[in-house]
């Protein structure tokens, strides 16, 4: 079906964290959120498709010595290069014809450049998720409806050659998922008990700051636990973290992430023996799920970790993440020892779903094998970037995801009052009417017993009902990131 972009614009609305969120090598405690709204027009039909993201510092790139203004001004640059791209290369066939060439145009563009593929992919991916809303909207489908009659013309074979006579629809659900768990953020610095919280830090919107309060109030089953490479620090986090989660008396989960902290196998793998050499973990190692990104993505995939990794033959469950910057990352990570990788959406929907596709071929073809395909989080926020993102997850059957924009982030309260009410009414199943001590009141996430209902996120084009006009934000040309208050 003949597509092709006809303009676009993008916008900025600043956001400020209710409480601090300490991941990797950075504290994050306010970003600006970019809408990318996009005129498509698909088979004669022209609509508004919309993306939008946090632009978190030091995930695209971990680079210690640039800044957090430099860090965002890269982010933009990838998404106006790709924004370009997308208008220049004309019409195409089909959705997925139309991303090939923005993505091809975009990496010549990137070589001159020097930035990495996970960085200007994430300028793709924003303009991928706007075209894909918009050609859901001009032609009256649903994300979910669109990827299994492969209405977006996707061809496996040229994202995973071993997947060569496959369509999406062989190797994914028949549809998509209802509820999804919530595998709860517990970030370097978060509170564990409301105790250990300062009057000078306590949070006072009604929402649960620790992690304590937030099993409480939210019934949480699943959780990631960020760890900083300290092998004595993180031990005795973990200790610390087990013991709450034992005296809950319920049956969780939780995943370990690295964050890119390790800068060999050795140093890792020091961490994991001496966390399953200690007795008060034992229990608690048996209810990992997997590791996320131990290593740095600079030797992540080098033949050194691989060879590390397949020789260790009692290493736990480990997945790359930030690692998954090219097109053949995850394919790369399964011969390296690895058991998969992460679904995020600012890492490519199409690229997402051969990775998912792979992951499930991989299953069946050696079911004594475990291969994992997760999902994970950058901070991801209503009214758009989230609802995308668990469309997605439930169209590729991804049953628990790593959720922390409402725990770092007040819920919608930084929307205007008339676009809440619309989420409300559009998205009652996803949000629903918080009122905090001194009255007010914002939507935040329905989590009910650890887990969302998404019926009204895959019943939509493309996540969200709502027709957001991002024009009220700030025009990206006015927007300064002194505006942001960091600095």
């Amino acid at each position: 079906m003949p597509i092709r972009l006809l303009d676009s614009d993008l916008h900025i609305l600043n956001m400020r964290n209710r409480m601090p969120f300490r991941y990797g090598i950075v504290t994050m405690t306010a970003l600006p959120h970019v809408f990318l709204q996009a005129r498509v027009e698909a088979d004669g039909r022209e609509a508004d498709g919309i993306a939008a993201e946090s632009l978190a510092p030091k995930w695209f790139t971990k680079l210690p010595d640039s800044s957090t203004a430099q860090d965002i001004a890269e982010m933009l640059d990838v998404v106006q290069a790709a924004c370009f791209h997308a208008q220049t290369v004309g019409p195409a066939g089909s959705v997925f014809d139309l991303w090939q060439a923005i993505y091809q145009a975009q990496a010549a563009w990137a070589a001159r450049t020097g930035y990495p593929p996970l960085l200007w992919a994430f300028g793709v991916s924003l303009v991928e998720r706007a075209i894909i809303d918009g050609f859901c909207r001009a032609t009256g489908t649903t994300f979910a409806h669109t990827v299994r009659a492969n209405s977006l013309g996707m061809r496996l074979r040229d994202l995973q050659p071993e997947l060569a006579g496959h369509t999406p629809a062989d190797l994914l659900p028949v549809k998509p998922l209802e509820r999804i768990v919530v595998r709860h953020t517990i970030g370097l610095i978060d509170p564990l008990t409301d105790d250990e919280i300062s009057p000078a830090d306590r949070v006072d919107d009604g929402l649960p700051q620790s992690l304590s309060a937030s099993i409480q109030a939210y019934g949480l089953t699943h959780f990631k636990i960020k760890i900083g490479g300290d092998i004595d620090a993180d031990r005795a986090r973990l200790q610390r973290i087990a013991g709450l989660l034992d005296e809950r008396n319920v049956d969780y989960r939780y995943t370990l992430d690295g964050n890119e902290t390790y800068h060999n196998a050795a140093a890792f793998r020091a961490l994991w023996d001496g966390l399953a050499a200690d007795p008060a973990l034992r229990t608690f190692l048996q209810r990992l799920l997997f590791v996320e990104q131990p290593f740095h993505r600079d030797m992540a995939l080098s033949p050194e970790v691989g060879a590390a990794l397949r020789a260790w033959r009692e290493r736990p469950p480990i997945i790359i993440d930030e690692s998954d910057g090219e097109l053949s990352s995850a394919r790369a990570a399964l011969e390296s020892g690895y058991v998969g990788t992460s679904h995020k959406n600012c890492k490519g929907i199409f690229k997402g779903i051969a990775n998912t596709c792979l992951i499930r071929h991989r299953q069946r073809q050696e079911p004594g094998k475990l291969r994992i395909i997760s999902g994970e989080d950058l901070c991801n926020l209503g009214p758009v970037a989230l609802l995308e993102d668990l469309a997605v997850l439930a169209t590729l059957g991804i049953e628990h995801a790593e959720r922390n924009g409402h725990h770092y982030f007040a819920g919608l309260s930084m929307l205007p009052d008339d676009v809440q009410t619309q989420m409300l009414a559009a998205h009652a199943d996803l949000y629903h009417l918080h009122t905090t001590p001194n009255g007010g009141s914002f939507p935040t996430l329905a989590i009910e017993n650890g887990s969302i209902a998404v019926g009204s996120v895959t019943a939509a084009p493309f996540g969200s009902s709502v027709d957001l006009d991002s024009s009220r934000f700030t025009p990206l040309a006015e927007w300064e990131y002194a505006s942001l208050g960091l600095e």
